[in-house]
């Protein structure tokens, strides 16, 4: 990235949007309308900020104390170097934030390290966007100025972990990264608050967590002396966050690794990690062992949580197994204290049924007590916990993806009677039970229970509204959507949020209507939301299906330049879609081009999308190309090839939709022979082809096919191959042909000849 670049990424006063696209052709009646545009500076980001060599390498970091402001410290201790520096630091450290702010932006000269890095620190602990952006200039400005060195580790952590709850990941963890390139040891709970939130994000963040985490794990190991980083050294919560990675990732190998090095750092797990535990066995699909994590805390004599009772719940509502969850909540309601003893006994036979599973041995090792299980006694909970409102709906929950409408109706009654005030409905409760009305369609009952929470004093909230606005798309009744959104800003005072606008924009999509589309994603911007991956991929998705690929082209490359998101495959994909929608097979070879140069490698959805297209076009020859490579992909899943290189692409699956796509071009072209290793595959991966299809396609485009009596001897034999293969693909049809003899076999793949052979 250039210097121009960043600078314009991280400069909040910089506008970060790219100019509007321009008209390219009248026949996109929506080009004038299409306006991406920032309506206000949002948050900059930048991929990475490169903070000099400084002088004080791994030195003891400044202590991050959360408890409040006029506790931090500074490991600065230059004196003021002017009256004005001396003023600015009188003001910080009585907590004039406001006030040192505007000295600051009046001085014509840097403040002494002293100064910017407690201006730093109180900006960001304000936690506010107002001062987490202003905190982001002062980053800018040193980077220009070359003097960023003049902060310390303790402003630097703090502004991580400002940027952590704001939302902005990227941003946060190019601060920590940069920090440990430049030989600063950031503080655990800055350090451990990025790892959490990675670990917690979609697509790479888990993975980008566990490499966070043993960089910062294999800066400390060099030290022989502990003391000098005992401030950064990992703890509990710190390997509570990788460890979430790996269960969010199901590597059960590298979750041992870690839980097994607690130890090394002075840690011991705690009822929190267990949880995490919890998580991978659900991961693993390991439902046997859940009970035995319960015994395995009731063993350590870790004090018990209801957080991890609900996380049982939870488990076995996910896995689908409703009747264990019942069981576990009404041993809960009856004061039982032997609930290893239902919950044994409810999954004995799941029990039995996973032993021999490959990943055994690493649940042994996190949990001994699996090996005498058999021959010890369930142990007693240290008393009796009665399930709360979180424990009664997440049940509830479970009742609703089962569609048991009427059981979640029951449980919200039912739990309204109960006498514990802690069990009573809350907002969550009220909330699960609208989720249920709009699974089954009932959006009239679901508009009533959102009035009943507002008549009874339970006030609904954002997720309340989207799941409503999302029911009222879904029945294609955007009028009421639009509805429904205004009475969630006017009367509830509710703001939407990105989801809200998601939700809406794919509203539009599914009533053809990429204007609406394109007006409430520039609604979402005016009102300062950023756009997610989602928001994006959406606004591309209306354009391609509404013909517009030009104008989804658009969109991606504003996708491309907004450093908070990262374009994925599914955005790549959608760009092709929607060239291959129009038969535009060039233009989407060429954007299939580019996301390999970017390091990705189409997939099936890829591939079939380009087949649709061949087949719009009617280019026959590039759907023999086509198949070539995607056999070629087969041949690696095959064969077990790996693809260690990130330039080798992966293994490919071939689904229904791409094989019958290239047999029905390849039937229509008469390239039977290709047709035939084609069906090939589709049997090889239990895909049964349509010969009635084919049998029709034959019949009326090539029964008639080497009749003629008139050709010559040279073109009879130049059509010899070609006519064998067709009688072979009529005897594969059950059509009546001429005895080919055993002599014919379809070639190995490695033997095709090319396509110019026909």
């Amino acid at each position: 990235m250039n210097a121009t670049t960043s600078s314009q990424r991280l400069s909040p006063s910089s506008s970060s949007s790219t100019s509007s696209p321009s008209s390219t052709s009248n026949s996109f009646p929506l080009i004038q309308a299409f306006s991406l545009h920032w309506a206000s500076p949002p948050f900059a980001i930048s991929s990475t900020i490169t903070i000099p060599k400084c002088s004080c390498r791994y030195g003891l970091p400044a202590a991050i104390n959360h408890t409040g402001p006029t506790d931090l410290s500074l490991t600065t201790t230059e004196p003021p170097s002017n009256s004005l520096d001396q003023k600015l630091l009188a003001l910080l450290r009585q907590r004039k934030t406001e006030e040192a702010w505007i000295a600051y932006t009046q001085s014509t000269h840097l403040p002494s390290p002293t100064c910017l890095s407690r201006l730093v620190s109180q900006l960001s602990y304000l936690n506010t966007h107002l001062g987490l952006t202003r905190a982001q200039s002062i980053i800018t400005r040193l980077r220009h100025e070359r003097q960023l060195h003049r902060l310390d580790a303790n402003s630097l952590g703090l502004l991580a972990v400002a940027a952590t709850k704001a939302g902005h990941t990227l941003y946060a963890t190019s601060i920590v990264k940069s920090m440990l390139r430049s030989g600063y040891l950031p503080n655990v709970k800055a350090w451990s608050a990025v790892v959490s939130r990675l670990a917690a994000s979609g697509d790479d963040g888990p993975t980008e967590a566990l490499r966070l985490f043993n960089s910062v794990a294999k800066r400390i190991r060099r030290f022989a002396d502990p003391t000098i980083v005992a401030d950064s050294r990992p703890d509990t919560a710190a390997y509570n966050a990788v460890l979430n990675a790996c269960a969010n990732l199901g590597d059960t190998r590298k979750f041992l690794q870690l839980f097994d090095e607690m130890p090394k750092f002075g840690v011991e797990p705690d009822v929190l990690t267990y949880n995490v535990i919890i998580k991978l066995c659900a991961r693993a699909d390991r439902k046997s062992l859940l009970v035995f994590v319960l015994e395995r805390i009731i063993e350590k004599e870790i004090p018990l949580c209801m957080t991890t009772l609900h996380s049982l719940v939870a488990a076995y509502v996910g896995f689908g197994d409703l009747e264990t969850a019942e069981k576990m909540v009404q041993a809960m309601r009856e004061g039982r204290r032997d609930l290893c003893r239902v919950l044994r006994e409810s999954t004995q036979e799941e029990e039995d049924e996973d032993g021999d599973i490959g990943d055994g041995e690493v649940f042994v090792k996190l949990l001994p007590n699996l090996i005498e299980s058999s021959n010890n006694e369930p142990p007693l909970l240290p008393k009796a916990y009665a399930p709360n409102s979180r424990i009664y709906t997440t049940l509830m929950k479970g009742y609703m993806k089962a569609g048991r409408v009427s059981d979640t109706v029951r449980m919200l009654e039912a739990m309204r009677r109960l006498d514990d005030s802690a069990s009573h409905p809350d907002h969550v409760t009220y909330t699960t039970v609208v989720s249920a009305m709009v699974k089954a369609g009932l959006m009239d009952r679901a508009c009533q229970v959102l009035a009943e929470m507002t008549r009874i004093g339970v006030p609904a909230n954002r997720i309340t509204y989207n799941i409503l606005l999302k029911g009222f798309c879904q029945q294609l009744k955007i009028d009421k959507a639009k509805e429904l959104l205004r009475d969630m800003t006017e009367d509830a005072g509710i703001e939407p949020d990105v989801i809200s606008y998601n939700i809406l924009i794919d509203g539009c999509i599914l009533v053809d209507d990429s204007a609406g589309a394109l007006s409430f994603f520039n609604e979402m911007r005016a009102r300062g939301i950023a756009p997610t991956k989602i928001s994006y991929t959406t606004l591309m998705k209306a354009f391609a299906l509404s013909g517009q690929p030009k104008l989804a082209n658009k969109v991606f490359d504003e996708m491309l330049n907004d450093a908070r998101v990262k374009a994925d495959l599914i955005a790549w994909n959608m760009l092709v879609e929607g060239y291959c929608r129009l038969g535009l097979i060039e233009e989407a070879k060429k954007i299939i081009t580019r996301m390999k140069d970017n390091g990705l490698h189409p997939n099936v959805a890829t591939y079939g999308s380009l087949a649709n297209g061949i087949a719009l076009a009617r280019k026959p020859g590039e759907a023999l190309l086509l198949w070539n490579e995607v056999k070629e992909r087969c041949r690696v899943k095959k064969e077990g090839e790996s693809s260690d290189s990130l330039s080798t692409p992966p293994p490919l699956k071939p689904d229904e939709g791409l094989l019958d796509t290239l047999a029905d071009i390849c039937v229509r072209a008469a390239f039977f022979k290709k047709a035939l290793e084609i069906v090939a595959c589709m049997e090889e991966y239990g895909i049964p082809p349509n010969k009635t299809k084919y049998t029709r396609i034959y019949v009326e485009m090539h029964s008639r096919m080497f009749t003629s009596k008139h050709a010559s001897k040279a073109r009879q034999d130049r059509r010899s191959e070609r006519k064998r293969a067709a009688e072979a693909f009529k005897f594969w049809l059950g059509l009546p042909n001429s005895y080919y003899g055993s002599e014919w076999r379809l070639e190995p793949i490695d033997g095709d000849q090319d396509v110019s052979e026909f």
